[in-house]
């Protein structure tokens, strides 16, 4: 029986990907790239950072996000969820606009967050 060789895109994660990354580290340069005119060059490297940062970022997120969900006594993550790990965390206060402008947060989850929070 023939065996995947690294060519084959099996054993390097999928195709197009280089690396344990799960992420696609040429959609983060082309984020980078397009974030200023100023940026004209990018590290090899910097891309990896920022593929870490956001895999950490992600996980913190849906972890807080789960806990919204099992306090509600669900074990599906809905919108709602995010949107109260948002407001309950204050790591996460840049996000706060992003979801007070979500038609899926009501002014109920939004007043009974900043109760818990102002306790």
């Amino acid at each position: 029986m023939r065996q995947a060789g690294a060519y084959s895109g099996i054993l390097n994660g999928g195709i197009g990907r280089t690396g344990p990354h799960s992420l696609p580290l040429a959609r983060i340069k082309k984020i980078m790239k397009n974030s200023s005119e100023d940026v004209k060059m990018i590290s090899g490297v910097a891309p990896i950072v920022f593929s870490k940062a956001c895999e950490l970022f992600i996980e913190e997120l849906t972890r807080r996000s789960w806990i919204m969900a099992i306090d509600a006594k669900r074990r599906t993550l809905n919108k709602e969820d995010v949107a109260s790990a948002v407001i309950a965390t204050d790591i996460f206060d840049f996000l706060i606009t992003l979801v007070s402008n979500s038609d899926s947060t009501d002014d109920t989850t939004v007043m009974q967050m900043e109760t818990m929070n102002s306790s």
